[in-house]
């Protein structure tokens, strides 16, 4: 089976050594007697504190600070999660509400399991598709975008709700983008961008939801920097915010950079409240933070200089791949093929030309164990957001296969195209 649909790192290349290395360091080469009396940090056994031990969201926020050579990121800023999935409904669950958060835009081609987090939330309903562009001024329609807004929204609103954990911001909307290296498309936003969507955020009372799971993994280069434009969107509302709580969440993962089991994720946000909101959702303060143990590995791992050198390994391997899959489209598909991405991330966002029966091809590429998933499982959910993107276009990953198999599935795939066009 060649399988480009499969989102994670294959067996070969997870850091199996280095992973059971640090576990063992953690458990054994230190007792954490100072942490029986700290209100901060608890043993790794132990419940976590609501938004993760002190000690590791510092380690995190350092290494932030030195990735995009800044000294705005601190631990207040930071709370600890069970990974990017996790993470959304944790933001959802928190400030937002069916009552009163009154849409949520979803950037197109979307994520493919990220609209049932919305309908768990009870926004399934309120789902409105923003596209991604390719020319203009920005890299999404931010047009449609503001019409949306204007049309549903007020200016000057601001939700403040009370429960017995004390006050709750509850936002007008949301929006979710994965704005470096987005998933399916393979677009990275350009500063301008991000700018204005901050700018629209804060007149119309939006939480934009920045799922920031590639931001390292830039094949451009062997650092581990993150690429230009390097201000995530958190951090450009950090350094101009002037409400409690802000318009950004970061919502982060160790899934894509170490290995997924480890279920290690951290949100970054503008201002302490927002972050001390989202770490007393109700799971989180009847169990502490969730990964309590891997939290405390993901810490042992940045100390010891391990991560940047799995991150630095994991881009070599998939900046190969990449180009194995750039060129072997180039070489066995039709040449109208357009394909977007590939420089950095884990997807490329391929698009045939007319006259090929996508959907035709995928069924046939699936009886001769190939499989590439259409790009109608990208859409956002709901009949007025459809684009039809199955008509045309695929997803194909590159974290999951090697080299061989990526041009062998390719070379599979242009194969079955020419034989059912000769029907």
């Amino acid at each position: 089976m060649i399988n480009f649909l499969k989102g994670h790192p294959s067996r070969a290349i997870i850091p199996v050594k280095e992973i059971a290395n640090a576990y063992n360091r953690v458990l054994l080469d230190s007792d954490y007697l100072s942490y029986d009396t700290d209100p901060n940090n608890q043993h790794p056994l132990a419940y976590g504190t609501d938004p993760g031990n002190l000690d590791v969201r510092t380690t995190i926020a350092n290494w932030i600070n030195d990735k995009y050579n800044i000294t705005s990121t601190t631990a207040d800023l930071i709370n600890l999660t069970a990974g990017a999935s996790y993470g959304v409904a944790n933001i959802l669950a928190s400030t937002t509400t069916p009552q009163l958060t009154k849409k949520a835009f979803v950037v197109t081609p979307t994520y493919f399991l990220i609209n049932n987090v919305f309908v768990d939330a009870g926004l399934g309903d309120e789902l409105i598709a923003i596209n991604e562009t390719l020319s203009g001024e920005y890299e999404l329609d931010l047009e449609k975008l503001e019409s949306e807004l204007k049309k549903y929204g007020e200016v000057g609103v601001e939700n403040i709700v009370q429960d017995p954990r004390g006050e709750r911001k509850i936002y007008q909307f949301v929006m979710y983008l994965v704005p470096t290296f987005s998933n399916p498309g393979g677009v990275t936003y350009s500063l301008r961008t991000r700018e204005k969507l901050l700018q629209l955020a804060r007149q119309y009372d939006m939480l934009l939801i920045s799922d920031d799971v590639y931001e390292f993994l830039d094949y451009s280069s062997p650092s581990t920097i993150p690429p230009p434009p390097a201000a995530k969107i958190n951090q450009i509302d950090q350094e101009t915010v002037s409400s409690k709580y802000g318009n950004s969440i970061s919502n982060a993962t160790f899934s894509k950079i170490i290995a997924p089991g480890l279920r290690v994720g951290w949100q970054e946000s503008a201002t302490p409240a927002l972050v001390q909101q989202l770490s007393i959702t109700g799971a989180n303060k009847s169990g502490g933070t969730p990964s309590q143990l891997s939290t405390l590995v993901v810490a042992n791992l940045i100390e010891s200089g391990k991560l940047d050198t799995i991150i630095t390994n994991f881009k070599s391997i998939y900046a190969e791949r990449a180009q194995v899959l750039k060129k072997s489209v180039e070489k066995y598909l039709p040449p109208q093929t357009q394909v977007y991405g590939g420089d950095g991330g884990y997807f490329l966002w391929v698009r045939l030309p007319n006259g090929i029966d996508n959907r035709a091809v995928i069924g046939k590429l699936a009886t001769k164990g190939v499989v590439i998933p259409s790009g109608e499982g990208f859409e956002v959910s709901g009949p007025q957001n459809r684009q039809h993107w199955g008509d045309h276009c695929v997803r194909l990953s590159i974290s999951y296969l090697t080299s061989e198999e990526i041009e062998e599935g390719v070379k599979i795939w242009g194969e079955t195209i020419a034989e059912l066009s000769k029907k």
